[in-house]
């Protein structure tokens, strides 16, 4: 038997006006997916414990087979692994967004999708200009990238919000708060001064397109705890493969390879074709690949409904098809969205998902199509999604 588990981030979200009262789920055509679920065991799961804040980290972890709450102590240490940064007892490290911030509003969580060749370069600036001893900037994907401080537990106290939490909003209230904040934002007062004249903020500005104008830390912990194999765990081999590195590094925590493969990317423009193809492909090697698709979440995060629905589309049409194709051995299925990402409000909600188990020797629960309200509909429910793994391995 080969695994596949398909992560369909933020695809699920509420019903919208511009989308004629349907959830972006509900308003793409899918027939791959639809003729999956007519044959499938649907229903809905919480991936989000009470009381844990819905991050793709938290969500993702529940989704791959483990729990939260005994697992997750913080989302940038994950991405650190996937880019070998260690971290000491005595560090800490911050997820550090590129964002740009006009009149003192949230203009752009990720300064216009700056790209990751300008971002490399901004910091590589950042620390030549502001680098420490105890304190140093790693480049990640996009507007993605990482704080770590020496010496400094006091600021995984601050209160820090996601700046994709706040877009269009003013930011002075939602600037990093309480105990361990007044470093935190001397160090994104800095990051301001050394990106007002950036060059590559200035090309920027000469296409039209946004400036980075600064840092935003958030998502502060210590180093990661230990957690067992999912091989040791499930009995399976596995890979993963992502365009960005919080699920390559919750990969490598549970001992997954990670595919590294041309054209996937966080966004629309991912190669969804190729990167199922070499998914399948990979089958030959591993008992189970995790395939991992951001783009429904950044469009939901920038409010485009449009988009949010064409990537779907793009899913069930080059990426679906191919699971349905695939005659080379026994194949089993997870698809699912980690989170809802509703278009009302650009972030993440720590609410129930669908999901859908396809393939040999599942059973099927009466669905029509894998939506929301198709999932509700089947009465089957379960609590925390980290048990999913079990039936979709075991049976």
């Amino acid at each position: 038997m080969k695994y596949v588990v398909l992560i369909i981030d933020g695809a699920s979200g509420w019903p919208v006006e511009s989308l004629g009262g349907k959830t972006s789920l509900e308003a793409a055509e899918t027939p791959n997916l639809d003729q999956m679920a007519r044959r499938s065991t649907v229903g809905m799961t919480g991936t989000v414990p009470e009381g844990m804040e819905p991050s793709s980290a938290c969500a993702c972890m529940s989704v791959l087979g483990y729990n939260p709450r005994v697992f997750y102590k913080g989302r940038a240490a994950i991405e650190a692994r996937s880019l070998g940064i260690d971290i000491a007892p005595d560090e800490v490290v911050f997820r550090a967004n590129l964002v740009t911030v006009t009149g003192g509003r949230m203009a752009s969580y990720a300064a216009g999708h700056i790209t990751s060749a300008e971002s490399a370069m901004i910091i590589d600036n950042l620390n030549k200009e502001l680098r420490t001893p105890d304190l140093e900037f790693f480049p990640g994907v996009n507007y993605r990238h990482l704080l770590k401080l020496k010496g400094h537990p006091e600021t995984l106290k601050a209160v820090c919000t996601p700046p994709h939490d706040i877009s269009d909003q003013p930011i002075e209230a939602y600037l990093p708060q309480g105990e361990g904040s007044e470093l935190l934002r001397s160090i994104m007062t800095a990051s301001e001064k050394v990106l007002r004249d950036h060059p590559v903020n200035l090309e920027r500005k000469i296409r039209g397109e946004l400036p980075a104008t600064g840092l935003w830390l958030f998502w502060g912990c210590g180093p990661l705890p230990e957690m067992p194999s999912f091989q040791e765990r499930y009995g399976v081999t596995s890979a993963i493969t992502s365009g960005v590195d919080l699920l390559r590094g919750l990969g490598q925590m549970q001992g997954m390879d990670v595919l590294y493969i041309d054209g996937v990317t966080d966004n629309i423009d991912n190669d969804y074709a190729f990167q199922m193809e070499e998914a399948l492909k990979a089958l030959d090697v591993y008992d189970m690949v995790v395939v991992h698709v951001e783009a429904p979440d950044e469009a939901a995060h920038v409010g485009s409904a449009g988009d949010k629905v064409k990537s779907i589309e793009m899913i069930d049409r080059d990426m679906v098809s191919r699971l349905r194709n695939y005659t080379k051995d026994k194949l089993r299925v997870l698809v699912m969205p980690d989170h809802p990402t509703p278009l009302q409000t650009r972030t993440h909600a720590a609410e129930p998902v669908p999901f859908m188990i396809w393939g040999s020797g599942v059973r099927t629960s009466g669905a029509r199509r894998f939506t929301e309200a198709e999932a509700r509909s089947t009465g089957k429910t379960v609590a925390e999604a980290h048990y999913l793994m079990s039936q979709v391995v075991r049976g």
